[in-house]
């Protein structure tokens, strides 16, 4: 059926179609107030090398020279930042700092992306925090970031490189205000509205279609079942009376 047959329909059945959709909008308020809201809350933390390089001298009377951390990114930070972002999204990791399944806050540490592929992109954290209330979403990333740096020390001392030499972190972004997520809400009420216009819908053609097969069994002179649950119609007294005569006199006793 076209377009303006179904607002045909609908038009002519409105008495079917309005209270069902009422419900549905009835329905999709109580999800929208029953579905909490969400904030988030991000964080950015760059890898570093001292300002002395990445190795010491072998004359100590001849230091490096200092150079400007924000000037001297090489690949090994990519790796580095690379191993960091694994080693945080591990199930233990998440454990460790407290996330739970259906639980009231999560994390994520990544690249800036979702390929896992090309994580030694840059030596990038990307760190978001997701939780039922803004204090708690902007606690869990300042508990990441400093659960990174503690992690990123103890992996360089797992290979002993000298301290000297140790790669920092610089929060390029510090944990950003909370901002609130109503996309899960508004998902939500997206869904129950599609169903109570489906649903809507679906009633209206049902009783379209039985009082069409009603009236064609009306013009054709069959009988309708609704006529026929009624009581039978009582008989034609003039009928009757021609019976009688027809059939002659009663005899009386």
């Amino acid at each position: 059926m076209d377009f303006w047959g179904t607002v045909l329909v609908v038009f002519r059945r409105w008495y079917i179609f309005l209270p069902i959709f009422a419900l549905s909008l009835t329905a999709a308020g109580g999800i929208y107030s029953t579905v909490t809201t969400t904030y988030t809350s991000s964080a950015v933390l760059i890898l570093t090398t001292p300002t002395t390089g990445g190795s010491l001298p072998t004359n100590p009377d001849i230091p490096n020279g200092l150079t400007n951390p924000m000037l001297n990114f090489d690949h090994g930070l990519s790796i580095s930042a690379s191993i960091l972002i694994a080693a945080m999204g591990t199930s233990d990791m998440a454990a460790e700092l407290g996330v739970r399944d259906g639980g009231d806050f999560a994390f994520r540490v990544t690249n800036g992306g979702n390929n896992l592929e090309s994580l030694a992109t840059g030596p990038f954290l990307f760190i978001e925090g997701e939780a039922s209330s803004a204090a708690a979403a902007q606690d869990i990333v300042r508990r990441v970031i400093v659960r990174a740096k503690a992690e990123l020390d103890h992996r360089q001392k797992a290979v002993r490189a000298p301290m000297a030499t140790y790669i920092t972190t610089y929060e390029a972004v510090p944990p950003t205000t909370p901002m609130a997520q109503r996309g899960r809400k508004l998902r939500a009420v997206a869904a129950a509205m599609g169903v109570g216009v489906v649903a809507s819908l679906c009633a209206s053609f049902m009783a379209e279609s039985f009082f069409q097969r009603r009236k064609a069994r009306r013009q054709a002179g069959a009988p309708d079942p609704a006529d026929a649950a009624g009581e039978r119609p009582l008989p034609d007294r003039a009928a009757l009376n021609g019976r009688a005569h027809a059939d002659g006199p009663v005899a009386r006793h």
